[in-house]
């Protein structure tokens, strides 16, 4: 019968508990091995022989991907703080540790996809051994669920073992394109903006109250054309179909759009850098995440309008 965890320093090979934090980190057996640059059937072998040497099941296999026994929630503790040691003695000793591996950001669609996929290429220029993967979507990461291992967030976190640094305030006003404005009724306040067609968030798929700007603007403004991707409001805007608030970084340096009552709507908000308090010492999470908040704080008149 698999038990409690029996730690035996004969049988253990601390070693293994990195492709064991892999997996948890993973949730796949593949994936965990991509990460590792190993074959999946040396990720196998290397848990089910620290299963054997602790005496315990540490995941339940399933289609859907690897989970975490009990025995293998009260390993992780020990694990990390393995982990942890190994990083502070090699610091401690001089060297200069390895940036190397997969490092996956999560970040909203606007800042991902437009502000930080174009400045990427610096970062693996400088570092070869390192792989970055970009999840540039309208949504939460959840870090403890490992879905990212750095997340760019509009709030800040209350709650979990996070790692927590404010990148920026930004933002953001009113647009419409030009030929939309020369076409409609002129726009002096925000009462006009009933009598216009405004664009914004499909309200199911608001995934922070952050994002929920019309009610700011004028008491009962709501959008007539929404979407769940801030890109695409951006286009729509662009082609003329209406008004939309949209971040000054985003709309910077465009000569299709125009400001909107740029005087009165303004709004501001924030962007967050969160990794996990177990992650946060590996040399390739420091790398990525220091090299995020440079460009950040280079590009900061961007943000601010």
């Amino acid at each position: 019968m698999w038990g409690m965890p029996r730690v035996t320093d004969r049988e253990l090979d601390w070693n293994d508990l990195r492709y064991f934090l892999a997996v948890v980190r993973a949730g796949r057996l593949t994936e965990a091995a991509r990460r590792l640059g190993q074959d999946h059937s040396t990720v196998g072998r290397r848990i089910a022989a620290l299963e054997q040497a602790v005496g315990a099941r540490l995941f339940e296999r399933r289609p859907q991907g690897y989970f975490l026994t009990p025995a293998g929630q009260r390993l992780i503790p020990t694990a990390e703080t393995i982990e942890r040691a190994a990083l502070g003695a090699a610091r401690a000793a001089g060297g200069e540790a390895r940036i190397a591996g997969i490092v996956r950001i999560g970040a909203p669609e606007g800042f991902g996809g437009h502000f930080l996929a174009p400045r990427l290429g610096r970062l693996a220029t400088a570092h070869p051994e390192l792989q970055l993967e970009l999840a540039a979507l309208p949504r939460v990461f959840s870090l403890s669920k490992r879905e990212a291992d750095i997340a760019i967030g509009l709030s800040r976190p209350t709650e979990g073992r996070l790692y927590v640094r404010k990148l920026t305030d930004y933002h953001l006003q009113l647009y419409a394109a030009a030929g939309y404005l020369d076409a409609h009724p002129e726009i002096t306040g925000t009462d006009d903006l009933h009598a216009h067609r405004l664009i914004g968030y499909v309200d199911d798929y608001i995934f922070t109250p952050e994002l929920d700007y019309l009610p700011l603007i004028a008491k009962g403004l709501k959008a007539t054309l929404r979407s769940s991707n801030l890109l695409a409001q951006l286009a729509a805007t662009a082609s003329g179909a209406g008004l939309c608030v949209l971040p000054c970084f985003l709309a910077a340096g465009r000569s299709d759009l125009r400001p909107v009552l740029p005087d009165t709507v303004r709004l501001t908000r924030s962007f967050w850098l969160i990794t996990h308090a177990d992650l946060h010492d590996l040399a390739q999470i420091r790398a990525t995440s220091d090299f995020i908040a440079q460009e950040v704080r280079e590009a900061r008149g961007l943000f601010l309008g």
